[in-house]
């Protein structure tokens, strides 16, 4: 596959501010993007993408006729089989209001005003889905990896898997919650678990202590995925036995390095 570069991207920025549209914009020149459609508002976001898919959806929180969550809940929804990359930009900084953005598989938040490190790790993230490059591993074959996907958040299952898939793993098994996992641990062997903190009924630190404590799942390195920032929460989390913590968004770069430092190790 022919490397992608940022300057092939075309993006779909939707902003109701003139200025904040001018600012934006100027930053994804100085990335080398110029390929930029502009909407205002929710209805002429859709509007554009029924006649135009972007490789990438740059999105404000609020609009005067709608949301970013309902522009995702459209984008996730009416053009699920495109698989468009969303992006969000704000200043919101109220953890309930961005957590379902994290829960819903976006690329990234970025805050306002961000700054080029923000933006070129999102654009990078945005290129490693577009134009994936397989993981090599020494000591399995990717294609092989067994793979167990645990989330509540069915967007959330779909961007894992999609990342994964880019990296070149092709068996996966999914669950709901720990629960749900635990079940499917009984009849089915995994090289890796990668699995949400948040979730129902038994959450992924639960499940990694149950997992550590089983003699036939022990060994299984576990990747969990969370938003959590309290460093005390963290460092609970980490006692509990998961082999590597990775944010959501869940980066693809990021990814790729911790899978291959967990399973391309003597």
């Amino acid at each position: 596959m022919n490397e992608l570069l940022s300057a092939d991207l075309a993006i779909l920025l939707i902003e109701p501010s003139a200025t904040q549209r001018k600012i934006i914009a100027k930053e994804l020149q100085e990335e080398g993007i110029s390929n930029i459609d502009f909407a205002d508002s929710l209805a002429s976001a859709k509007e554009m993408l029924t006649t135009s898919i972007p490789d990438l959806v740059i999105s404000s929180m609020y609009f005067s006729d709608g949301t970013a969550q309902e522009l995702q809940a459209y984008i996730n929804t009416e053009l699920s089989e495109h698989g468009i990359p969303f992006m969000l930009v704000s200043s919101e900084t109220r953890k309930a209001e961005l957590e379902v953005f994290k829960q819903s598989g976006v690329i990234a938040i970025l805050p306002k005003p961000f700054n080029k490190v923000h933006l070129g790790r999102a654009i990078n993230a945005t290129l490693d889905i577009l134009a994936p490059q397989e993981l090599e591993l020494d000591l399995y074959d990717v294609h092989d990896l067994r793979i167990l996907i645990v989330d509540d958040s069915r967007l959330a299952r779909n961007h894992i898997r999609r990342v994964l898939t880019n990296l070149g793993a092709q068996r996966f098994w999914e669950a709901e919650d720990g629960a749900h996992a635990l079940e499917v641990l009984q009849s089915n062997m995994f090289d890796l678990i990668v699995t949400d903190y948040n979730m129902p009924s038994v959450n992924g630190q639960e499940l990694t202590e149950t997992i550590r404590n089983s003699d036939e799942h022990a060994h299984i390195p576990v990747l969990m995925v969370t938003s959590e920032a309290n460093d005390t929460h963290l460092a609970n989390i980490a006692q509990s036995g998961v082999n590597a913590l990775c944010d959501k968004p869940f980066e693809p770069d990021t990814v790729k390095k911790l899978i291959y430092q967990l399973l391309d190790q003597d």
